[in-house]
């Protein structure tokens, strides 16, 4: 077997025991978990756009327990500073040195509830470091942690008061998905299988931030 033909059989195993994973715990969404997965292996970033309440969170929460990463959370408001979201640096007087005390970003998963209500200046720092995979603070630049994957939502009702992202910055995500509510035999997986359901608390990792 040549070595292309191993590493593609490598990262086929690695995304089905992802999406394996995940679907034990996001009810009914495989086709779209295999997107969101497909987006991580390629170094994309995802847009959700949804109505509150479908498992946006969970699906973000399980990709991270999944790699054995870290997620970070981000809620847009239109009070949210670029800083809220990279960090800050702070001088250390023990040191004589500007320390960097990371922000959300600096996490494998990142969700970013609502991005359409923060302001388009906090947008703009985000959307910059989801296309750089770094961040920069008094002159230094830091990279982000790989693999790096920002699932951003904004909800498509309920419009006033929101920025829209831009056409022109939409194209910092590879795919817009829609999770939709869950059919009825998810629903009734939900209600009446929750004793023997894979919970978030019980999910491990199948692989690890490396092979990602």
């Amino acid at each position: 077997m040549s070595t292309s033909a191993r590493v593609s059989s490598s990262a086929s195993r690695v995304a089905q025991a992802l999406v394996e994973n995940v679907a034990g715990v996001v009810l009914g969404k495989r086709k779209e978990i295999e997107l969101v997965v497909a987006g991580l292996l390629a170094g994309g970033h995802v847009l959700l756009e949804d109505v509150p309440g479908v498992g946006k969170t969970l699906l973000a929460k399980s990709l991270a327990a999944s790699i054995g990463g870290t997620m970070g959370r981000v809620q847009g408001t239109a009070d949210l500073m670029p800083s809220d979201i990279t960090g800050v640096t702070v001088w250390d007087p023990g040191a004589r040195m500007w320390e960097l005390h990371p922000g959300p970003l600096f996490h494998n998963v990142v969700l970013v509830d609502e991005i359409n209500r923060a302001t388009p200046r906090a947008q703009s720092a985000l959307l910059e470091a989801m296309a750089e995979r770094r961040v920069t603070g008094d002159g230094t630049t830091y990279d982000l942690p790989r693999p790096f994957l920002v699932l951003a939502t904004q909800n498509p009702i309920e419009q006033a008061g929101t920025f829209p992202l831009p056409e022109a910055q939409l194209d910092r995500f590879l795919f817009k998905l829609t999770l939709g509510y869950m059919d009825r035999g998810a629903e009734f997986n939900v209600m009446f299988a929750n004793s023997s359901q894979l919970s978030i608390e019980d999910l491990g990792p199948v692989t690890d931030t490396v092979a990602v």
